[in-house]
């Protein structure tokens, strides 16, 4: 879908990214790269139809590519909904000569994280006036080994439930007034081993895997 929005607006976020700063080796570092504004220059420049009926006229009368009119541009990628569970999968794997090596060092997440900074301006279901969107975590997915071979564990936080939070985020009367992550016991997962731990341990886990659920 493409739109012609105010190109003074159009990278817009419900909340100012600039004043993040964020940390090395943390997820909001990982989101900020994820949608950072990027330029699309030389061999990446964008195909502008605008651009090319001006050049050359009706598109009918276009007869091959080489007509075709690449422009410099700019990209950006933002949360356009904000999803009542939100997953984050953590690229733990990098090239290193033919052969792929896991990454290991430990990624910081919090409890609560505010999606504010990542989400475009006009975010579809956000209340007119807020400049939060929160998350309190209630999993995550840990795997120990290599590339070949390993085990997935599992961090899950045992709190009450909200049945009606998807309804109310799909008709975009949340209000994210939350600041606190949801009550409620962690425990650890391994296969039939389940264990009470603590929310410290959670935090200094190894994600590959984090879920997060939307704050009323």
């Amino acid at each position: 879908e493409v739109s012609m929005d105010d190109p003074e607006t159009a990278f817009c976020t419900l909340a100012n990214r600039e004043e993040l700063n964020p940390e090395e080796d943390s997820i909001h570092h990982c989101l900020y790269q994820f949608t950072r504004n990027e330029t699309l220059t030389e061999t990446n420049k964008l195909l502008c139809d605008v651009c090319t009926q001006r050049h050359c006229g009706p598109k009918s009368n276009i007869k091959s590519e080489k007509k075709s009119v690449y422009t410099n541009a700019k990209k950006q990628m933002l949360v356009s909904l904000a999803p009542p569970i939100l997953t984050l999968h953590l690229k733990r794997f990098q090239q290193a000569g033919f052969n792929l090596q896991k990454v290991n060092r430990h990624i910081k997440f919090p409890e609560v994280i505010d999606l504010a900074p990542f989400c475009t301006a006009k975010c579809k279901n956000v209340a007119e006036g807020n400049t939060k969107v929160l998350y309190s975590l209630y999993g995550v997915v840990e795997h120990s080994g290599t590339m070949r071979s390993g085990h997935y564990t599992a961090y899950v936080k045992m709190r009450v439930m909200n049945n009606h939070l998807s309804d109310l985020i799909l008709q975009g009367q949340v209000q994210a007034s939350e600041t606190e992550p949801v009550k409620g016991q962690w425990f650890h997962i391994s296969d039939t081993h389940v264990q009470p731990v603590s929310v410290s341990k959670v935090l200094s886990s190894q994600a590959y895997l984090l879920f997060y659920e939307r704050l009323l």
